[in-house]
């Protein structure tokens, strides 16, 4: 049987209520304060030094490390100078050709250790902390002496272990941890942004 119109209504409603929730959540979660404290440092501090920031992620956490980068290199909240933020998910000629040659679990730790330097930060995004692929960059990042931060949920994984810094989404459904991320990220850009650059210019009356 169809859905009628209110019961559809009712369930957007209800994703909403959650997305609400979860967002309370984790404005009152002071590990998850702390860390985007802390990864909020560490990336300013590879910027002002004159390096940059690596972005993976893969399927949604793939098109956040895009969302990410883009923040960086255009702008947030003000006109400024571009960060140096480069998101290792667009390139279909490197991903498929590491892909190809060497594997996927490969597609970031080939791209760390090609363009990793020490000093620069990379930013893993994995909902469940467990992507190969994300591990294996992690451990490239570390063996390269780069800064490690992490976005994923709430449950225990192998990514925790492998990262200097993690961010732990309060909550084990993906699409809400994928929430979490990007409001954290926003957050986290917009810090920069001020922390490097000044506060913005006052907005003209209308």
């Amino acid at each position: 049987m169809a859905a009628t119109a209110q019961s559809r209504q009712d369930s957007i409603a209800a994703h909403f209520r959650r997305s609400r929730e979860i967002l309370d959540r984790a404005a009152s979660d002071g590990a998850m304060m702390q860390a985007m404290i802390r990864a909020t440092d560490a990336m300013a501090a590879a910027l002002r030094g004159g390096n940059k920031i690596l972005i993976a992620g893969n399927g949604g956490s793939a098109a956040d490390a895009q969302h990410i980068a883009g923040e960086f290199l255009s702008r947030l909240n003000f006109d400024r100078n571009p960060l140096p933020a480069i998101a290792l998910t667009t390139d279909t000629s490197v991903l498929t050709a590491i892909g190809n040659d060497y594997g996927f679990e490969q597609v970031f730790e080939r791209q760390v250790r090609g363009l990793a330097h020490k000093g620069d930060v990379l930013l893993a995004i994995s909902t469940s902390g467990r992507s190969p692929n994300i591990l294996a960059g992690l451990r490239a990042a570390r063996a390269a002496g780069v800064t490690t931060v992490g976005f994923t949920g709430i449950s225990d994984s192998p990514m925790l272990a492998l990262c200097d810094i993690a961010l732990r989404a309060p909550t084990d459904s993906t699409p809400l941890i994928q929430q979490i991320h990007i409001v954290a990220a926003h957050a986290i850009c917009g810090l920069i942004e001020q922390e490097l650059f000044g506060q913005p210019p006052p907005l003209k009356a209308p």
